[in-house]
Order: C-alpha cells, then structure tokens, then sequence
C-alpha cells in the first residue's frame, strides 16, 4: 500500500483528491496549516513538514495562495521530500502560466520548473479553471447592478472533481513528467458564462462587454489560458450551476 501526503489536502482540489486515494485503499496524510495532526506552514517548513513526510513515497502537491510564497513553500517541500527519500512529487498547475504574465501564474511556473529541477521523481498536471472560480469571479462580479466583464475573452471551466480524478491516477502511477493538459468541455465567452449564471441564480443584471488595457489582458484575449486541443472535461458549466443553485429562484436561496 502506497503512502502518500497531500499538500492543501483540505481544500477545493485536495479535499476530493485525498477521499479518492483512501476509497482505492492508500493511506493519505493531510497537510494543511490547520489540519492535524500534520498542521504545517509550508512557508515555514521546519520539523513538522519532516514529520508528515516521514515514511511517505508520494506527494500530491495542491497547496497553493495568490497571496504570495507559493515559490518558498516548495523550495521547503522539495527539500524536505529528499531528505525524506520521496519517490514522487506531482504537482496542479494551471494552464497558460508560461503564456499569461499574470504574477500567480508566474509563481505557478517557477514552482513547476523547482518541481522539475528537484531531482526527485516528478509528474506536473495542468487544468484551466474550476467551475467554482468563475462562480466566485461572477457572484463578486454582480454585486452591482452592471455585470462588467472583459470583452473579446472567453474560458474553459473544467469539473473540479475531473481534476481531482486525473491526479489521484497520476499519483499512484509512476513519474510521467509533464502530461497533457486537461481542459473543460467547452471554450466559452465570459458573457455566455455569465448569462448562464444569472439564469441559475434568478438575477437580473445587464451585462456590458469593455476592452480592457494591458499585457495580462492581451494574453488572455489571445485564449493564452485555454486548452481547446484538450478538452477532454465531461461536466459542463450548466451541469455545474445545476447542482450547485438549482436554477432560478432555488438559486437565490443557494
């Protein structure tokens, strides 16, 4: 039986990638700051991250912050799982982080190229966004009667569960290095997805479509972020919003 830790095992994507390891039979440790008994900064590193990996032969590495240190954490990871004689680090991206000069995508890359560098084993997933993301981008987004959203963009939200899937096989697999992307089932504008939204949610917004400036907003116009050559996600957007609102008036309550 595989030992195997996972960073950020109780978030959005760890959560479900540690309930299908343990439903295959692997005993999972959880690392998080506030998840005992492995309750670790990984920003810190320190004696605990050596005590979680003791023992360990992989890692699923899903911790991640948009408030910086995403590059820190995995310096002290990866050294720590050579000390620890780790066979194999794998490790979510996003797709676009060498496209898209965006600074979270920008750490996401150098974690990628430490992950790369590390001399352990290594496997890298990338996936466009979760459907949950562009839900949470679009609930703040319609606070205000206007719905403002960047013309001329579109994305490709991916089944976060898919995700959570793909690397819990890549986890008990051996290292593949970096595999195909995985992309959701559609590429769609932000507008589309945004009317789908207010449908689900029984909101009446306008929506307004504005050019926006910029580097960052140029790559992502250019579909920088997309992966439609790997559309290979099931669960559509739809699909998504049904569960999680129940369409229209259910929606307010959700």
């Amino acid at each position: 039986m595989t030992t195997i830790l996972v960073t950020g095992g109780t978030g959005t994507l760890g959560r479900l990638v540690t309930e299908r390891l343990r439903t295959d039979g692997h005993e999972v440790r959880v690392l998080s700051r506030h998840s005992r008994p492995y309750a670790v900064d990984l920003r810190e590193g320190g004696v605990g991250l050596d005590t979680a990996l003791a023992g360990v032969d992989t890692v699923v590495h899903c911790a991640t912050t948009q408030r910086g240190g995403d590059e820190r954490s995995a310096a002290n990871l990866v050294a720590a799982a050579k000390r620890a004689g780790v066979a194999h680090l794998v490790y979510i991206s996003i797709v676009g982080v060498d496209r898209v000069p965006l600074g979270y995508y920008r750490s996401k890359l150098a974690v990628e190229r430490l992950v790369e560098e590390s001399g352990l084993g290594w496997t890298v997933l990338r996936a466009t966004q979760f459907h949950d993301l562009v839900v949470g981008v679009l609930q703040a987004l319609a606070r205000v009667p206007v719905l403002v959203l960047p013309a001329h963009a579109s994305d490709q939200p991916v089944e976060v569960s898919e995700v959570a899937d793909r690397l819990a096989g890549l986890a008990v697999g051996a290292p593949a290095g970096r595999v195909p992307d995985l992309g959701g089932p559609e590429v769609r504008t932000f507008a589309s997805l945004a009317r789908s939204y207010l449908d689900a949610t029984g909101r009446r917004r306008a929506v307004v479509n504005v050019p926006l400036a910029g580097k960052t907003y140029r790559a992502f116009r250019a579909g920088g972020h997309l992966a439609p050559e790997h559309a290979v996600g099931k669960g559509t957007f739809e699909e998504y919003l049904a569960v999680r609102f129940g369409g229209g008036e259910g929606g307010r309550r959700g």
